[in-house]
Formats: structure tokens, C-alpha cells, sequence
């Protein structure tokens, strides 16, 4: 579609995506605010307090903050693709004894996919989030370039590493440049009620953040229990299903020991949770499938970067070099602490995301 001034920002009822609206607007750009119902759950105690950018509160203050910026508001229903893409693989993922982080695909898959076509159903070329990073366009490599936000506390490039040339063409990130404290004094400002508004820690879907009763309700069945089993493959007792663990993990495994034991692998297949010792939960080397590059068009040759194994971590340096067809091999300069499978490994070149990956196994 050809480029216009049009602008839908995604708003969750929070003070980052109204200020997003804001700022957009005074820029002079024709701003719509959408808020995106995506879940709906009735067993959750906490679906309608702030704790969830889905809930009746949340969208109640987008519309509140629009009638204050003077913008059109919608609410759109994409509770039907999200089930089918995030929801559903959410749970497949822990059933398959991996720790998934469904925030990286919703960016890409309903964020700036769905969302993104509503957008343009709108007559809006772009499309913005309160997300904290910057876009820019890198003349000399013909591509988009995504880059942290200003903010070491607040940088969200980690959650975001999986957009496409595409989607980036067409996205808007103007708290890029701010902290989260000019932000909130921004929005005190200007009058927004949201301005105090606390943030969400917690998966959007599962605001009480208990994702266990979760995946129960939605299988409808008990999972199995199975073997815990040290690294040398012996019988240690019995674990109450798959889903309970991830790998570092110590509390809560039932086991006793004369030194503390932590999760370092989960066998899937054969229903075995394996438990080591602390020094067993360190690695430097994985390998990481599904891979979206963003700076370079693909890994043709090894090259050093920094990198993170989750959103928390801090980044630390890394040789990575292609391996197999469509894979990436991952080798830390340092032992990196819990290497989670269903986790994301991300790539930096300074402030500039090179791309990433799902991390598939630890291999040394």
C-alpha cells in the first residue's frame, strides 16, 4: 500500500502505548488507537484487574486515554488466532518438557501480523507499539536495523527479534529514545489517568501467573507423573509431571541429598525429569533452530557477537557459525547458567540486533 501519515497504535490500557499515541500525534500523524482482546479466561481470578492487558480495566482506559487525545478507538477481537497460534503452542511446548516464551511469536504473529493487516484494513501504513527500541534504516545494507531502546532497563529488542524486513517497514517505535521515568512524567504532564499505572510481569494470558493450572484446564486431564533420574541415568523418585519443571530450577522437586540438586535436562519421550548438581546446570555451547535474522539476510559464515539466553540475562560474548541446513551453532565465551530449551537466544552486534533463535539443546 503506498506510505501515508495513517497510523494505528496498539493500546493496552497502559501508560507506555498511550504515550506511544501521544507522541505519534504531536509528531502530526494521523493516530487510531486498537486495543487487541485476545483472551478471555473464566477461571482466572485476576482477568479483570490491571494485571491483564486483556481485561475490561485495560480497555476501558484505552478508550479513556483516546477521548482525552482526541483519536478514534476500536477494540478488535483476534481472540480466535491467538488461541490457534500462541496459545496452543504455549502448551505444546511445556508438554513437550520446554520452556516457551510466547510473547516473541505474538509480536511477530498478532502484534505485527494480524494487528498489522487490521492496520492496513484501516487505510493505516504503519503501525506502532510502546515498545522500548529503535528502528532505523541502514542505507549501505538495504535493510531495517532494530536496535535497543535507550533505556538499559527498560530495552524490549530481546522480545522483538523475530520481525520481519516487512514488518519493520511498516512499524513506529517512538519510546525508543525515552526512560521509563520520562515517560510516566510525560504522561503526569500531559493529564493521562494511566500515568501511575503499575506494569505487568506476567504472562498477558495467565495474569495470576499460574501457568501450571493453566495448561491443566486447557488439556483437561492430569499430566502423568515419571522418573527423576541423576546424570548417570539412576532412579532418584518419582516428579509430579513434566510441565512443573524447567531446567535450573531447585525448589520444589521433593528429592533429598547431602548437596542441592537442580534440574539440568527433561526427556520428553521417556517422561524423565534429570537432576544434577549446580556445576551440571552450567554450559557454553547450544544450538538454536528457527532463526530470524534481522541486520544480516542469513548466517553464511562464523562471526562474534553478544548474546542473551533469555529476556533476564545479561549478554555475554558468542561465536556463532551455521550448523546443518537451517540451524544455528552458539558457543559462549563464558559457561551461561540454565541453557533452556523453548528459550530464545538473541544476538547483538553493539546496540544492533543481528537475529536469533529458539534454543533446541545445550550441547556441552
Amino acid at each position: 500500500m503506498e506510505v501515508n501519515n495513517r497510523v494505528v497504535v496498539g493500546m493496552s490500557g497502559g501508560v507506555d502505548s498511550s504515550v506511544t499515541a501521544y507522541l505519534l500525534k504531536e509528531q502530526g500523524f494521523e493516530v487510531i488507537g486498537v486495543t487487541m482482546r485476545v483472551w478471555v479466561d473464566p477461571y482466572s481470578k485476576a482477568q479483570d484487574d490491571d494485571k491483564s492487558c486483556c481485561s475490561l480495566k485495560a480497555i476501558h482506559d484505552a478508550k479513556e486515554v483516546a477521548k482525552i487525545l482526541g483519536i478514534p478507538h476500536y477494540t478488535v477481537n483476534l481472540s480466535e488466532p491467538f488461541y490457534n497460534k500462541i496459545v496452543k503452542y504455549f502448551i505444546e511446548e511445556y508438554l513437550k518438557g520446554r520452556t516457551p516464551n510466547p510473547c516473541v511469536f505474538c509480536n511477530r504473529l498478532i502484534k505485527f501480523g494480524d494487528l498489522l493487516e487490521k492496520a492496513h484494513e484501516l487505510g493505516a501504513y504503519y503501525i506502532a507499539t510502546g515498545h522500548y527500541v529503535r528502528k532505523e534504516y541502514d542505507e549501505n545494507r538495504k535493510r531495517y536495523l532494530l536496535k535497543k531502546g535507550i533505556d538499559p532497563k527498560k530495552d524490549q529488542s530481546y522480545m522483538l527479534y523475530r520481525l520481519t524486513q516487512e514488518q519493520l517497514k511498516h512499524a513506529l517505535f517512538p519510546l525508543g529514545n525515552y526512560t521509563k521515568e520520562e515517560v510516566r512524567a510525560l504522561a503526569e504532564k500531559i493529564g493521562l489517568p494511566v500515568a501511575d499505572k503499575r506494569e505487568s510481569q506476567e504472562i498477558c494470558f495467565i495474569p495470576d501467573n499460574d501457568y501450571k493450572a493453566f495448561i491443566k484446564r486447557q488439556i483437561k486431564k492430569d499430566v502423568k507423573p515419571g522418573e527423576f533420574r541423576d546424570i548417570h541415568g539412576n532412579f532418584l523418585g518419582y516428579h509430579k509431571g513434566i510441565i512443573n519443571y524447567t531446567i535450573g530450577q531447585r525448589k520444589g522437586l521433593g528429592l533429598s541429598s547431602d548437596r542441592p540438586l537442580y534440574v539440568v535436562d527433561i526427556d520428553p519421550e521417556n517422561n524423565v525429569v534429570i537432576v544434577g548438581h549446580q556445576e551440571d546446570v552450567w554450559g557454553e555451547e547450544l544450538i538454536s533452530s528457527n532463526n530470524n535474522f534481522i541486520s544480516i539476510e542469513k548466517l553464511e559464515e562464523e562471526i562474534k557477537v553478544t548474546a542473551k539466553i533469555r529476556y533476564t540475562a545479561k549478554e555475554d560474548e558468542a561465536i556463532i557459525k551455521p550448523y546443518g541446513d537451517d540451524k544455528v551453532l552458539v558457543r559462549f565465551l563464558r559457561p551461561q547458567r540454565a541453557i533452556t530449551p523453548g528459550q530464545s537466544v538473541v544476538f547483538y552486534d553493539g546496540d544492533v540486533v543481528v537475529g536469533g533463535g529458539i534454543i533446541e539443546k545445550k550441547v556441552r
